[in-house]
């Protein structure tokens, strides 16, 4: 009988054991909230009101004038909390600047670096429905879902409700959430154990092209244990999540042509080459029905997921089933594979085509060229130069005559298939942390600390950021700790933001800021 007694001595004890910790969580999760929530409770005009003046400034980063507009609003954003904020150049004066600041502990020696990004893709603002990109509007809910344009209630406001705006998701929501979690720590006397630095880009959208040199020239002033990014959205299940790696990216256009005037499609079709099908054909012999990538060697050098990055991807929520609902299609990619297990491949993908004119533009035409902007996305083990070195030797063993300019008349007599092909600026490869890392644990643990769900734990998202640009010339490490809703339409036409998303990424913000340094 006294084994069964030691049995249920010891499960009673587990049973206990998983009590204590469950009121554990809950009490860290309110002593994480509460004094920031309070804090975002009282202030949440002046929180939106400073918020929807920074998303109305215009924010591509070609647009020097606008950019720089964003920057100084910023730093004025950082001067008034007392951040000792400055603009980091780079040698000529003429790209973007990153925007400083710091919040510095009387004996700290351990410093983490909060980084998000203030520019935005390019938009059309045709594109959107009922609103313009940089003219804040608040609807009900989603646009898909029946929101309609709201105003601001004098009472409590529905944190289902969204915001829209060119970058209220990607990334000035970042850049808002922590600030103001700045702010809710400040304002109830709460002081961090690590020193805190915050860095805000102006051209990650770009390809950060230049963010290698703003680190050269300021290595001392950046150096930190970590760098923490707040930038895209949380897991499609709604749970928060921690992202240990980024895929890398290239952009590559791809051009093709028929004859050097557009040509009436009776009188020559059928004779005259179509420059949109010759392109189709190209772009068809890049993958299989299944979706994989049939470019020589595209796979070639993958680092494989470790032990604890497989685990992390069996634990995350199942969502894919939903996801395809929602999103409206039948069958994915991939042969059977989930979301994201896919993502921890490289893939290639057409970000749009041109060729001729549609709708009521169309005509019976048959046009001169056919342009194709191809997105590259590259996980840890590849190199992003390599991957277009890879496409270009593809597009030649299609037959085609490949250069980086237009043809001249020679070229075009003696080329029956010719190939423009520009490798764009601003490649970078991928970037993963080891996720059993002190700084890795601790992050997720203050993560957690914000949330009664386990959270998510991935090894790479699908997107793409400048975390390898930091890795080379700091050394340091990098996580994601995103805040944005998942279907924020990011880099596309109506983006927005759902409140509580932003409420959340607060609270989220100021745990990490409160990590201990015992990493």
């Amino acid at each position: 009988m006294a084994p069964c007694k030691n049995m249920t001595s010891i499960l009673t004890l587990i049973r206990l054991l998983l009590v204590a910790t469950m009121l554990t969580l809950s009490f860290q999760v309110s002593l994480a909230q509460s004094p920031v929530r309070d804090y975002r409770r009282a202030h949440e005009r002046q929180i939106l009101a400073e918020f929807t003046r920074l998303l109305a400034i215009p924010n591509v980063a070609s647009d020097s004038q606008n950019i720089r507009r964003n920057a100084q609003f910023i730093l004025e954003m950082m001067q008034r909390r007392g951040l000792n904020p400055r603009l980091l150049e780079t040698a000529s004066k003429e790209t973007p600047p990153a925007v400083y600041g710091e919040w510095k502990t009387p004996g700290a020696t351990r410093a983490i670096v909060l980084y998000a990004h203030y520019d935005g893709q390019p938009t059309d603002p045709k594109q959107w429905t009922g609103t313009l990109p940089w003219q804040p509007v608040w609807r009900s809910a989603a646009l898909e879902s029946g929101g309609k344009i709201v105003e601001l209630p004098e009472g409590p406001i529905d944190p289902e409700w969204r915001l829209y705006a060119r970058s209220a998701s990607d990334d000035k929501a970042g850049v808002m959430a922590i600030l103001t979690a700045f702010d809710a720590l400040r304002a109830q006397g709460i002081a961090p154990s690590l020193n805190i630095k915050f860095l805000f880009e102006g051209e990650e959208e770009a390809g950060s092209p230049h963010l290698g040199e703003i680190i050269s020239l300021n290595k001392e002033l950046l150096a930190a244990d970590a760098w923490i990014i707040c930038d895209g959205p949380v897991h499609q299940s709604g749970r928060k999540q921690v992202v240990f790696g980024v895929r890398g990216d290239q952009n590559v256009d791809v051009t093709v042509y028929g004859a050097k005037r557009p040509l009436h499609s009776g009188h020559y079709g059928n004779w005259a080459p179509n420059p949109a099908m010759l392109l189709a054909r190209l772009l068809a012999s890049m993958k299989d029905e299944t979706g994989r990538v049939t470019i020589a060697g595209w796979y070639e050098g993958v680092e494989p997921l470790g032990e604890a990055e497989r685990r992390a991807i069996a634990e995350a929520p199942a969502y894919d089933d939903e996801l395809r609902t929602q999103l409206g299609f039948a069958r994915a990619e991939g042969a059977g594979k989930s979301l994201l297990e896919l993502i921890n491949q490289p893939s290639l993908n057409i970000n749009g085509m041109n060729s001729g004119d549609v709708g009521a533009l169309a005509r019976n035409i048959i046009p001169t060229t056919a342009t194709a902007v191809l997105d590259l996305r590259l996980v840890k083990g590849n190199d992003y130069r390599r991957q277009a070195q890879l496409l270009q030797e593809h597009i030649r063993r299609q037959g085609f005559y490949v250069i980086d300019r237009d043809p001249t008349d020679d070229e075009r007599k003696q080329h029956r298939l010719i190939a423009k092909v520009i490798i764009r600026a601003g490649g970078y490869n991928a970037e993963r942390t080891r996720m059993d890392l002190p700084i890795s644990l601790a992050t997720v643990s203050a993560v957690q600390s914000t949330s009664t769900q386990p959270i998510v734990r991935l090894p790479t998202a699908g997107g793409s950021l400048p975390l390898s640009i930091i890795t080379d010339h700091l050394r340091t490490v990098t996580m994601t700790v995103p805040i944005a809703n998942y279907d924020n339409n990011q880099h596309a036409e109506n983006e927005n933001l759902r409140l509580q998303n932003l409420w959340d990424g607060i609270e989220t913000m100021a745990a990490v800021m409160m990590m201990k340094p015992e990493f």
